[in-house]
């Protein structure tokens, strides 16, 4: 299944994250498999992960320059991808701190730690970028973030965050610091959907009782995309696939607005693994856009774990889960 063009509509999304660019011999691995694959209808890749360091004109991939030679076939691949309809957005952010907060200061110092940014974004005609907000930042903060994005890259560009699943219910259950509830009041109009990360102790998507409670809240159901993790080395929470078939299915018939599904990450994504790691868009795929309305007996046989205790409209949070670790090209 080729991906979908630009000018379709793009519900629900199917969207990956790309981080690790290498395996432990220093070999690329390639995305292209993405698109080459059949069965595959991929709209968004999410390379990652920009960082902003202690000095403005320092910006690093991880761990080395943009434009670092290392880098050479991960730019290449990324603008096949566009060429074929995929849109490729920038993460910035994530578990390594330091850049939001760089971001987060005097008028004056925005303007050093933000220019070296938006010309990134420029240099390599990136269709978005991906907020990952995984440290304390205050509300007028990323407004005035979101607000430079979009006066700089017009009102095509794609902005996105990362919330945790529970800060969509519990603004104190939160990397972020910022009342989500409150950003979407105020520049809901700018952000496109927030990647909810429904893992790591932050969320439970085994089955739809997080996702409703979402709903009933007033988040809009086209932008809440459900993020899971590929395998369960990335973290906890794995859903397994015989149990996804059914979640989907129900999301798709109870919201026909459904917002997608994004993975983290690509590199040894199930079933496959690291030696077939797009099998797991095509099961993706397969459950977003193929016939997933059967439940499965595992499904039905696997009570999920509670992760929120939800009392009427006002959910609190019974566990707060340890930091995240993600897993990087350090790593290897």
């Amino acid at each position: 299944m080729p991906p979908l063009p630009p000018t379709a509509n793009p519900l629900p999304r199917l969207i990956t994250y790309y981080q690790t660019h290498h395996d432990a011999s220093g070999k690329s691995i390639s995305i292209l498999p993405l698109l080459m694959q059949p069965g595959i209808s991929l709209t968004h890749v999410i390379v990652a992960a920009i960082h902003i360091n202690s000095e403005p004109n320092a910006l690093t991939l991880n761990d080395h320059p943009p434009d670092h030679p290392r880098f050479q076939t991960l730019w290449a691949e990324l603008r096949i991808l566009q060429a074929s309809g995929i849109k490729v957005m920038g993460m910035l952010g994530g578990a390594a701190k330091g850049s939001y907060e760089r971001l987060d200061g005097s008028d004056e110092q925005f303007e050093r730690f933000y220019l070296p940014v938006r010309d990134l974004v420029r240099d390599r005609n990136l269709d978005g970028i991906d907020l990952d907000v995984e440290e304390k930042m205050s509300l007028g903060g990323i407004i005035r973030l979101i607000d430079r994005l979009r006066a700089d890259f017009g009102k095509d560009f794609i902005i996105t965050l990362a919330p945790v699943a529970a800060a969509l219910l519990d603004s104190r259950a939160n990397l972020s610091g910022f009342d989500y509830e409150a950003l979407e009041v105020m520049r809901g109009r700018d952000i496109s959907w927030y990647n909810t990360q429904f893992y790591c102790g932050w969320g439970d998507i085994s089955n739809t009782r997080m996702y409703d409670v979402m709903m009933e809240r007033g988040w809009p159901v086209q932008k809440v995309v459900v993020g899971v993790v590929t395998h369960p080395d990335n973290g906890s929470g794995f859903v397994p696939f015989e149990m996804l078939p059914e979640v989907i299915g129900t999301l798709k018939r109870m919201y026909g607005q459904f917002g997608g599904i994004m993975g983290w990450e690509y590199f040894n994504g199930m079933p496959g693994g690291r030696e077939r790691p797009w099998e797991w868009a095509r099961q993706m795929t397969t459950m977003l856009r193929g016939d997933t309305t059967e439940p499965t007996p595992a499904a039905e046989a696997e009570p999920a774990p509670a992760v929120a205790d939800i009392d009427g409209d006002s959910p609190h949070i019974s566990l707060v889960p340890d930091p995240f670790t993600y897993h990087s090209e350090a790593d290897e």
